[in-house]
């Protein structure tokens, strides 16, 4: 009882914790509804990609790239392509809910989004001490206020989208939905070095058909980014035997 107790507890602060994320869940998700309707999509199609997806990024680079009548085999391409980050973020989850059982870390990979995996990963960091049913209790209460507020919102979207003129074109809201992603996660040297690479490299590749540059550009920014934080890291080793 005293377990069950307290993995409901650390379910509802994971729920309190992500609540914030409602601010940024609702509007995306929206934002992705009325996009996928004006790039072709019925109801059903828009809900299916955002259920089975769920992953705003690449969603919206999909979205893109079918606005530009790309192929689909780079559309599914390109949205691997920036979904590779939640391979790093199951790596750095597996020491924290690895032992879990295979249908609870099937669960934990579904739900695994920027906002579930940044909230919980910083709690286990700060506290070490949690179980592992607290931990799962946790991460599932992070995906209360984002999973379920993601797919109404992309249905009240795909709603409006269906009404809304087809004279009115909306597909520059797609980039402004990532500058306004991007911009607040520029926190540290490497994450403007990775940004910087990508633009550079973006912008070399830009002659490539169905934005295709998108994946080379992605792959080099990981690269920069992560040897200048490693160099960073270097920086400040303290050499062996020197003053504590």
């Amino acid at each position: 009882m005293a377990s069950a107790n307290s993995s409901r507890s650390a379910f509802l602060q994971g729920a309190r914790d992500a609540g914030p994320f409602l601010l940024v869940a609702g509007p995306f998700g929206a934002l992705f509804g009325v996009v996928a309707t004006e790039a072709g999509l019925n109801l059903a199609q828009v809900m299916g990609f955002s259920v089975v997806v769920i992953a705003g990024a690449s969603q919206l680079a999909a979205m893109q790239l079918m606005l530009d009548q790309a192929p689909a085999v780079i559309v599914l391409l390109s949205a691997i392509a920036v979904n590779l980050r939640m391979a790093m973020y199951s790596a750095s989850l597996a020491p924290h809910l690895g032992a879990a059982p295979l249908w609870k870390r099937a669960l934990v990979a579904y739900m695994n989004v920027d906002q579930t995996y940044a909230v919980s990963v910083l709690k286990y960091e700060d506290a070490p001490e949690m179980s592992l049913a607290q931990k799962l209790g946790y991460f599932f209460g992070t995906c209360v206020p984002i999973i379920p507020v993601w797919i109404i919102a992309t249905y009240i979207g795909a709603l409006l989208g269906e009404v809304i003129p087809s004279d009115w074109d909306i597909a520059f809201a797609v980039p402004v939905a990532f500058l306004a992603m991007v911009a607040p996660a520029l926190r540290t040297a490497a994450h403007v070095a990775a940004a910087f690479a990508s633009v550079v490299l973006a912008i070399v590749f830009a002659g490539l058909p169905y934005n295709l540059g998108l994946m080379p550009a992605g792959i080099g920014a990981m690269i920069v980014g992560a040897e200048v934080e490693r160099r960073m890291g270097a920086r400040f080793v303290p050499p062996a035997g020197g003053s504590k």
